[in-house]
């Protein structure tokens, strides 16, 4: 169990030092993953940025991701088909729920970002990170957008996973680094002493505490 997302962090940052060389990228999906990243880009001294990805649930249980949208010149939404057959949703709800978690998404990218353009990652080391991971439908989605973009190497980088799902995404990356992967994870939040909301404030905050160096190719 973790005190909080910053104690994941920090426990997660120390698995990742072997990266520092490659000067990476750091990715959270926010809201959750913005702490425990801040602490990974600050050890490794990184930039961080994010990936913004927000799960399309199930109409009467929205915790449970019948898929996930990612922004983008060409948005792409991935689906979580045995969530749609077990619940009965259709097509056209994952559609208009799609682009209504676009106009969530261009509503976070004005508020975190303020128009920044999102940081390079082509030829380089990114890493992604989230504060956990169950059914993976939101990371799977965020994975692919990311390829898209050219890195070099991809990192997975969470402090819990659910078992199963952690060896899915495993084909969606060069590497994972998970410290917790429970058969049975139950929820995110039982591996967290605290697990409160993070506020649309503190992601502000954090992206501006975060450590921002020169941009360029990484060395080879």
């Amino acid at each position: 169990m973790y005190a909080d997302r910053t104690e994941a962090g920090r426990r997660l940052a120390s698995l990742l030092l072997r990266f520092e060389t490659e000067r990476p990228v750091v990715l959270a999906l926010p809201r959750g993953g913005v702490p425990v990243a801040l602490e990974i880009a600050t050890r490794l001294n990184a930039p961080l940025d994010l990936l913004l990805v927000r799960k399309i649930g199930v109409p009467w249980q929205p915790e449970l991701a019948a898929g996930a949208v990612v922004d983008g010149e060409h948005p792409i939404v991935v689906t979580n088909d045995d969530v749609m057959s077990l619940a009965g949703v259709s097509r056209a709800y994952i559609e208009q729920a799609a682009k209504e978690q676009l106009a969530e998404i261009e509503r976070r990218r004005k508020l975190y970002l303020h128009g920044r353009a999102p940081l390079p990652v082509a030829g380089r080391t990114a890493i992604i990170v989230d504060d956990g991971i169950a059914t993976g439908a939101t990371m799977r989605a965020g994975l692919r957008a990311l390829k898209l973009r050219g890195p070099q190497k991809l990192v997975l980088a969470v402090p819990v996973a659910a078992a199963s799902t952690l060896a899915d995404l495993r084909a969606e990356v060069d590497e994972v680094v998970c410290p917790l992967a429970p058969e049975d994870l139950g929820a995110i939040g039982y591996f967290y002493r605290d697990f409160r909301q993070v506020s649309d404030e503190e992601v502000g905050d954090m992206l501006r505490r975060a450590p921002n160096p020169v941009e360029g190719p990484a060395s080879t």
